[in-house]
């Protein structure tokens, strides 16, 4: 029998020498996985022996992480703004830097003296429903609803809703972006696929290979769905209401054009950065 120490060690050396950015950390979250236990628990027990059942498990983990599996698809959740959420093949895994835009609505709202009020939210392409959900539950009056064209991902998306109690204030339907849909919205969300697709195959393999084609191709130019969305967006927004999207690398200027020329109005606080520095949202205006 060997220590989880010692097992955690050597696994960390496996990583690192496969060339895992994170190998130290990835050990940790996958024997904790492959245990069952926190990290806390995990140090104090350090001295053990590992139970063979654990063993087992960590052999199939570490195995789909060196063919490039992320950890949080082999754990099948991802921490996203403090809460958890369930993640699977039908769903992109949220990214920290997708924060931002929750980060940039809740401010919105803020500076409207809204975050009391009783307003309605859509989340086009929710996934796994973490930008929806988590405003939300951020925003205890509000109500939403979540659209999707795969299945899977409103399977996803609906799971957890009720592992959050959200379920009584959000709605997932199938969808194509607007298709279908009736009356107002106080607030639009969207984090589009914006990847330009020729560049796709040059992505890190944990995304190329692992996250669903349908939530990266932008089209040839990445800015297909921004385009999509303009054309209707405004038949859908309130008086007043506002449409905020994520946005990749060099996309503020073109999707800001965009959002203009279909008659939505841009502030000059209107393109958001992450805490990188980096361009990451645009918000426009309702037209009326």
């Amino acid at each position: 029998m060997v220590s989880i120490d010692a097992v955690r060690n050597e696994t960390a050396r496996t990583l690192r020498a496969a060339g895992i950015d994170s190998p130290a950390l990835d050990a940790r979250l996958l024997l904790c996985e492959a245990v069952g236990v926190t990290h806390e628990a995990l140090v104090a027990r350090g001295r053990e022996d590992l139970p063979p059942h654990a063993a087992e498990r960590l052999s199939g983990y570490l195995a789909r992480r060196l063919g490039g599996e992320p950890v949080s698809r082999i754990k099948g959740k991802r921490e996203f703004y403090g809460r958890d959420f369930l993640i699977d093949t039908h769903t992109l895994d949220p990214r920290p830097d997708t924060e931002t835009l929750i980060t940039a609505a809740l401010d919105l709202v803020a500076r409207e003296g809204r975050t009391g009020s009783p307003l309605s939210v859509l989340d086009l392409g929710t996934g796994s429903g973490c930008i929806l959900l988590t405003l939300l539950a951020e925003l205890p009056e509000a109500q939403g609803l979540g659209t999707d064209i795969a299945p899977g991902a409103l399977e996803v998306a609906a799971r957890n809703a009720s592992c959050l109690g959200l379920e009584l204030r959000a709605r997932f339907l199938g969808t194509s972006w607007l298709d279908g849909l009736k009356g107002g919205f106080d607030l639009i969300v969207s984090n589009p696929p914006y990847i330009a697709r020729g560049e796709i195959g040059g992505l890190a393999r944990e995304v190329a290979v692992h996250d669903p084609m349908a939530a990266l191709d932008g089209g040839a130019d990445g800015l297909d769905a921004y385009r999509t969305i303009a054309a209707r967006v405004g038949d859908f927004l309130s008086p007043g209401g506002h449409l905020l999207v994520e946005i990749g690398a060099g996309q503020a200027e073109p999707v800001s054009r965009i959002f203009h020329h279909s008659g939505l109005g841009i502030d000059r606080e209107g393109i958001l950065s992450d805490l990188a520095g980096r361009p990451r949202c645009v918000l426009a205006r309702s037209p009326f």
